[in-house]
């Protein structure tokens, strides 16, 4: 693991040279007893902000409260009492925290704030009295409590400012709503003043929903976009992207500067008031096109607060611009909001809708907060276990020591901040690293988006059948998908996913389905996989070319962005361009062909969501989830136990097949690697070798596993992961690549490029050129399956201490090949004790291709082939897709043989059954 570097100078402490207070949007129990809020504190952070969203992400996606729980449980305390307990328990101590730079800057900074219940927004009377209670409960002068500025909100602020109280008035998005803002303020404190009450001791803050306008703007924007064909008001159109807020912000500041001057203004001055600063709330950035620190570094200006989620705050640390930029080109601010009107789009209507949105999205948050604690308190009464458990053994202290390491070397921290030293010392990757790990907050990124989804899920209920065409991270989550939840969802179309050149397969899907009532995804991050191209080639010629039964995925700016255009698809969805294939589940790639076949991506997200909260910088490394994994994989890879073994529930069998690519491709490199084994079937535990860690991924209503307990009792270390039901997948699509990226940093590799994959391409498209020049494809060694039996002998003879044996398959996956597959590795792994893997091509190659080559070189390689007894051609092309799929394993061959690892090549030969069936027997003979 690489060394930190000497860091920057703080941005944080910039921003008070120019006075504004940055403020963290962010509160949960983890990040008061670990110290890191003082840490906070200590590096400029002046003041904490929390809502009910927050406080159930802190409370459903982590362990901080389960003492506290167990303990409200014996109490009996009720689900209601239960949230008001822990959350002012949480605002009392971040208010200690906070409390020495209360009394440093005399009552101007230092506060935490907590919200009175949404579900009480429009009751102004009740509103006032929970207001009187959260206050009189907190007991403390630097805690604000939050009052939504709803038409009922406003005299419950004015109220509560004339009583001296601390009001945060949250949820404004028009700077008309803002006016009568500050008009309850100034009124409630000239009624406090009148009555002889201290109006210098009364604080308050006016919070802006920021970047929640611009998502409602642009999609306004982009509705209007797709609807005219004139290219000069296209052009116009999309130069408003993104302007709305930070100019609706500036508006507002202005406004700010007019409303705390004059005559009313000085005389409550004079009179020691202070003024009510703005405060910009909702600052990360939910649009990809965007910089992450867009409406930090646009809104700094003198008496104001930014309030910063972890992840903003870490990237406006690593990276933040500070300049006085909030009072700068008013101007334009005001012209473009004018072209905004001019084109259309009602800002007052969307503000208004946004507050009302707003509101039930805190009221929602509130109840299933509500509903979380319930099923704790349940659980807890039931007694159920850990959602975590392992057996380790002697182990242990490695393991120990290697959580100490990350924790002392803020491995989380640095995760978090995007910060490639914790990989790499090179600076030549310094952005290469930042820009693919944008997964890091891609799914909060993606609940913006929630409500497209739901339209995309209505939309697809009209179509008979889905077809996602695409390889590797484009369509593995998908595929994972269908089989964890499918393949048919009632009232959704059926989900196909086809990633693979074999003929056989793609006839078997074109015969499925309806082809007039097909919506065909081409999903391709670099827009260019040649197998992917081909599959749109083949089905847009069975469409009529029909553009509107296509939708593609890709990053910005890419051909098949252009040919999706040029050729009129349904949808286009353009992916955040800062992640990198496989680590793209929760985006667009998986979530678009989720939706679509009925998945409940929303919470699907919000699991995620909680996972990621359960793993942010502030969770120590030995109780963040991710970190420990990662820790786990990577310490006992550098002592010889690199073979990752999977076994999985039968409902979620299938998320191997993510986890495999994941960890295969993004650490199999530089002659390291996690080797992960998946679809192995259970044997006995003497039959495995000392090269071995298991994780055991299981739905928590599953009994008992025996052949899991099998293996702890006989020594060997098992982690046991339990989900409580499907959708947990969210949250375990976050733990793996956490823990991937942290076992990467251990064995000191990059975890996001795959160097030897474009190998295999360039490879493939040689052995193409030799087809198109010669009319054949090069010859190459092989032996039928039923005579293989000598070779595989001699294969396995090279089989050294740490070996695994890997089946490449280019071939139909079938009940026999399946069947066979099983059984060779079955009796490889009894006979030899060596580890097992198998994958079909050309799917491999985008996931455990990349270990075969520049992993541990302690492969041992089976490539099985067969005749194409029927083939489909690839429009606009002179070969076929048998001979694509000839030509990749060819490739392949040439890539393994180069570096002189050991490799057969075996043919089935034109009736695949037979050949498998032979292929096994051929096995079991010569492992004896």
């Amino acid at each position: 693991m690489a060394t930190a570097i000497q860091a920057k100078p703080n941005p944080v402490k910039e921003l008070h040279q120019i006075g504004q207070s940055l403020w963290l949007d962010n509160i949960r129990r983890q990040l008061i007893t670990s110290g890191e809020l003082a840490r906070l504190r200590d590096e400029g952070i002046t003041g904490v902000t929390s809502n009910p969203t927050i406080f159930e992400k802190a409370v459903s996606g982590s362990t901080d409260y389960d003492e506290a729980m167990v303990q409200l449980v014996r109490d009996k305390t009720r689900p209601a009492d239960m949230l008001w307990n822990l959350m002012i328990e949480d605002v009392q101590a971040a208010a200690d925290v906070f409390r020495p730079v209360y009394d440093r800057t005399r009552g101007k900074d230092g506060f935490v704030s907590i919200e009175v219940g949404p579900t009480i927004a429009n009751s102004t009377r009740e509103t006032i009295k929970f207001a009187e209670y959260l206050h009189d409960r907190c007991s403390r002068p630097n805690v604000m409590v939050k009052i939504p500025a709803t038409k009922e909100g406003l005299p419950a602020i004015e109220d509560q400012i004339s009583k001296g109280n601390n009001i945060n008035i949250t949820l404004i998005f028009s700077v008309d709503r803002y006016a009568e803002v500050v008009e309850a303020f100034l009124s409630g404190l000239e009624k406090l003043h009148k009555r002889g009450g201290d109006v210098s001791k009364v604080a308050s803050v006016a919070s802006f929903f920021v970047s929640r306008v611009d998502t409602k703007v642009d999609k306004i924007l982009a509705e209007k976009v797709n609807a005219t064909g004139d290219p000069r008001e296209k052009r116009a159109l999309e130069q408003l992207y993104g302007k709305a807020a930070i100019a609706n912000s500036k508006m507002a500041y202005e406004r700010w500067k007019a409303m705390f001057s004059g005559p009313r203004w000085e005389r409550l001055k004079k009179a020691g008031a202070r003024t009510q600063r703005c405060l910009w709330a909702s600052t990360s950035t939910k649009d990809p096109r965007y910089p992450d620190t867009y409406y930090v570094e646009e809104l700094i200006g003198p008496e104001t607060v930014d309030t910063i989620p972890p992840q903003t705050l870490a990237a406006f640390r690593e990276h933040g611009e500070v300049r006085r930029s909030l009072d700068e080109n008013v101007d334009v601010a005001r012209r473009q909001l004018r072209h905004l009107a001019e084109a259309g789009v009602a800002i007052d209507r969307v503000t208004h809708e946004l507050e009302v949105e707003g509101v039930e999205a805190f009221t929602k948050s509130f109840e299933t907060l509500l509903a979380t604690l319930a099923k704790t308190a349940r659980e807890i009464r039931a007694g159920k276990g850990p959602r975590q458990w392992y057996s380790l053994g002697a182990l242990q202290p490695a393991i120990d020591a290697q959580l100490a390491r990350l924790q002392k070397d803020d491995a989380a921290r640095r995760l978090w901040a995007k910060d490639s030293t914790l990989w790499t010392p090179d600076p030549a990757k310094r952005q290469e690293i930042h820009d693919r790990l944008g997964w890091l907050d891609v799914a909060d990124k993606m609940l913006e988006k929630a409500g497209e989804l739901r339209e995309l899920a209505v939309a697809g209920r009209k179509l008979s059948d889905v077809v996602l065409l695409g390889m590797g991270g484009s369509s593995l989550c998908p595929d994972v998908l269908r089989n964890t939840f499918g393949p048919v969802v009632k009232g959704h179309p059926r989900l196909h996913v086809l990633d693979t050149t074999d003929p056989a397969t793609i006839l078997g899907v074109r015969a499925k389905i309806r082809i007039g009532t097909t919506l065909f995804i081409v999903a391709s991050k670099s827009g260019e996989t040649t197998e992917t191209l081909s599959h749109f080639a083949y089905f847009f010629e069975q469409a009529k070319k029909n553009g509107k039964q296509f939708a593609a995925i890709t990053d910005p700016g890419t051909s098949l962005e252009k040919l999706a255009r040029d050729n009129g698809f349904r949808w286009i969805f353009s992916n955040p361009p800062d992640i990198g294939g496989r680590y793209s589940a929760l985006s667009y790639f998986g979530l678009v062909p989720g939706a679509l076949m009925g998945v409940s991506v929303t919470e699907l997200l919000e699991r995620a969501v909680e996972m990621e909260h359960s793993c942010a910088d502030s969770v120590p490394a030995d109780s963040n989830p991710g970190v420990w994994l990662g820790a786990v994989m990577g310490r006992l890879a550098t002592q010889g136990r690199n073979k990752v073994t999977l076994i999985t529930s039968p409902r979620v069998a299938t998320f191997g097949y993510w986890v495999e690519q994941l960890l295969a491709e993004s650490t199999g490199k530089e002659g390291k690697g996690l080797v992960p084994i998946e679809g192995e079937p259970v044997g006995r535990p003497a039959v495995y070798g000392d090269d071995r860690l298991f994780v055991y991924i299981r739905m928590d209503a599953d009994p008992p596993n025996r052949a899991v307990r099998a293996l702890e009792k006989f020594g060997h270390p098992v982690i046991t992961l339990t989900l409580r039901d499907k959708l947990d997948l969210g949250g375990e699509f976050f733990r793996w690549e956490v823990a991937t990226a942290i076992a990467g940093a251990i064995l000191n590799i990059d975890a996001f490029d795959q160097p030897n994959v474009q190998e295999s391409k360039d490879n493939t498209k040689k052995v193409l050129a030799t087809f198109k020049s010669r009319g054949r494809l090069p010859a190459a060694d092989s032996v039928p399956a039923a005579k293989a039996k000598a070779g595989l002998a001699t294969l396995l003879r090279r089989a050294r201490r740490g070996a695994y044996f890997a089946i490449m398959a280019y071939t139909a996956r079938t009940a026999q090949s399946e069947a066979a597959i099983a059984a060779i590795r079955t009796a490889v792994r009894d006979g030899k004790k060596i580890a097992t893997t198998a994958g079909y091509g050309p799917r491999f190659l985008h996931s455990t291709g990349q270990l075969h080559k520049g992993g541990p070189r302690t492969g041992l390689y089976l490539q099985v082939v067969q005749d194409d007894a029927k083939d489909v051609k690839i429009p606009g092309q002179p070969f076929s897709f048998s001979v694509l799929k000839q030509a990749q394993a060819i490739g392949d061959l040439q890539s393994l043989t180069s570096r002189r690892l050991p490799v057969l090549r075996v043919t089935l030969g034109r009736t695949p059954a037979a050949g498998w069936k032979a292929l096994a027997a051929a096995v079991r003979s010569a492992v004896k």
